[in-house]
């Protein structure tokens, strides 16, 4: 379990870290449409590690009750 929670992590720190290249170029990049492609990389700059904590959290939550059924049928 713990290196499938590593990888998903490396995965989103390269996701981020591709968002806030995306981010400097358009900013810097002054394109006809670069204001719809700043918003929408800023955008997911913001949800996407949102979204990632929210998930662990429902996944601890939800893995927490089966963990204590286990431990209450072994005593």
């Amino acid at each position: 379990m713990q290196k499938i929670k590593r990888i998903l992590a490396l995965a989103g720190v390269v996701l981020l870290a591709g968002l806030y290249i995306a981010t400097l170029l358009c900013a810097i990049l002054a394109k006809e449409n670069f204001m719809q492609m700043l918003m929408a990389s800023l955008y997911a700059s913001v949800i996407i590690p949102v979204l990632m904590w929210a998930y662990s959290l429902i996944y601890r939550l939800v893995h927490k009750k089966d963990g204590e059924n286990e431990t209450n049928e072994k005593n």
